[in-house]
């Protein structure tokens, strides 16, 4: 008798989902999508009363008309793909990242100055954790260098590589942005390598001639709006309590008119109050002309004014279905739509992403404030808590190996039987630090949203392989905004 012969067999990990009139598995160790035929969907329904040996499921689907050599592949292909699973498997934990995991992007905040004074801004509001006082107010051109040399010297054998720039208000210190795009574009160039350029703004300082300099240098542009007036002005205002949407309207119009090279998104801060998700959405797409936009609840404790209660994300999950179904009609018609929380989340199942992470903080990506310190990313720059290093000096490793291990999904013990973990690995860093005091904490008040959200994301990428298979492959490479 051979070792297959004597398997016994029990289900294995997944997340069963229905879309476009067919059966899919979401295979969790591997967070792999798995289409069920018929034979094998009977297979699982058998053994979700418990066990059976190789031979007695073998007689079964022969008895039911499929050959012997058919039943037997069926078998091995489900056991391989770890839908169905030996009694003695048990979970593989995930692997740490080499140490010398080459970076991929750097966000260079340059500077921590803003010129409006938006109340839930986690960098100057009640749970801000960053510390500046007696720091560099904006980056200097020596600071910017060293941090291009820095990104360059860590990426590895990476052909391109990304900086974001940040702030505060990035566009506040636009000329060192100028001078940092031409002296990456050189340094990137002297070593057959290439350098991708991004910003977030706030579209306050927008002119025509920053506008030229950002198409022609191909620079993308995200600008943080939360909406029409009535509700992008409830927290996004001057220091004199003036809200700013006035001023920001025209320039983003202006923006996305002649900003040619690349698309323009808008990204969302939902608050308590400004969580009228469909209306947000058609005002920033259809009135305004983003290509995309993206929404976030804000990050914060739950004692803050701005904070959304639970009744309050249920109502926005609510609407974020709207536009999934939304979303889910355009793809079947091979169109975009813009919503980009369901984008993202198609582009990471497409990818086949399975995180020991939440994201690239301290890993592929590291902030640099204006005094050159060294961040996990943008939210903990300048914080002298949550500091990795100096860009003159390098990174912390004994830092940086302490924040990925508390943040690794092997240590966050609530995450291990949930199904979503390959694409939530517990939620933000910064989250978890503003809620719960530490970085590595799993965020366990968003854990049964998250769970609905990725099953709908789910159920649409069912619908659309099943329907219209070719317009997921424009997914294949995106990154998320």
């Amino acid at each position: 008798m051979t070792a297959t012969e004597t398997r016994t067999y029990r289900a294995g990990e997944f997340h069963s989902f229905e879309g476009g009139g067919r059966r899919f598995l979401y295979l969790v160790p591997a967070g792999a999508v798995f289409e069920l035929d018929s034979a094998a969907e009977k297979l699982l329904d058998r053994l979700r009363t418990g066990h059976a040996d190789h031979d007695e499921l073998m007689s079964e689907l022969v008895a039911a008309g499929h050959s012997y050599s058919d039943a037997d592949e069926l078998l091995e292909e489900l056991y391989h793909s770890h839908v169905i699973v030996t009694g003695d498997t048990v979970r593989e934990p995930l692997a740490n990242p080499p140490e010398d995991f080459p970076l991929q992007s750097l966000v260079m905040n340059l500077t921590n100055q803003c010129n409006l004074s938006c109340t839930y801004c986690y960098e100057f509001g009640e749970d801000k954790v960053a510390t500046p006082e007696g720091k560099a107010k904006f980056m200097d051109m020596e600071t910017a260098m060293a941090s291009v040399d820095f990104l360059l010297g860590q990426s590895g054998t990476r052909q391109n590589v990304h900086i974001t720039f940040f702030g505060g208000e990035t566009l506040m210190n636009f000329p060192l942005l100028k001078s940092v795009v031409a002296y990456a574009n050189d340094r990137a160039a002297s070593q057959g390598r290439s350098i991708d350029f991004s910003l977030t703004t706030n579209a306050t300082l927008l002119t025509p001639a920053i506008i030229q300099f950002l198409s022609e240098n191909r620079i993308g542009v995200t600008v943080s709006m939360d909406g029409p007036p009535d509700l992008h002005n409830k927290l996004r205002v001057f220091a004199n309590g003036r809200g700013s949407y006035d001023i920001i309207e025209p320039r983003v119009k202006a923006l996305i008119a002649n900003h040619r090279t690349r698309p323009i998104t808008a990204r969302v801060t939902l608050t308590s109050g400004v969580t009228d998700v469909v209306r947000i959405y058609r005002h920033l797409k259809q009135e305004l002309g983003f290509h995309e936009i993206g929404f976030a609840p804000v990050t914060t404790s739950p004692d803050r004014l701005y904070s959304i209660n639970e009744p309050g994300m249920n109502g926005v999950l609510a609407q974020f279905k709207v536009l999934a179904d939304e979303w889910l009609e355009f793809a079947l018609r091979g169109e975009m739509h813009g919503f980009s929380n369901v984008s993202d989340t198609i582009a990471e199942l497409i990818q086949g992403v399975n995180k020991s992470h939440p994201c690239g903080a301290a890993l592929g990506l590291v902030g640099v404030g204006p005094s050159g310190d060294i961040a996990p990313c943008h939210r903990f720059v300048d914080s002298d808590t949550h500091s990795m290093g100096h860009i003159s000096t390098g990174i912390d490793r004994d830092k940086q190996s302490d924040f990925l291990t508390r943040g690794h999904i092997n240590s966050k013990y609530d995450c291990h039987s949930c199904w979503a973990r390959p694409l939530c690995a517990g939620g933000c860093h910064h989250e978890a630090f503003v809620r719960y005091g530490d970085t590595g904490h799993a965020n366990l008040h968003y854990c049964d949203w998250i769970r609905e959200w990725t099953d709908i994301c789910l159920r649409i990428y069912g619908a659309v392989s099943a329907n219209n298979p070719e317009f997921l492959d424009q997914f294949a490479e995106r990154k998320a905004l």
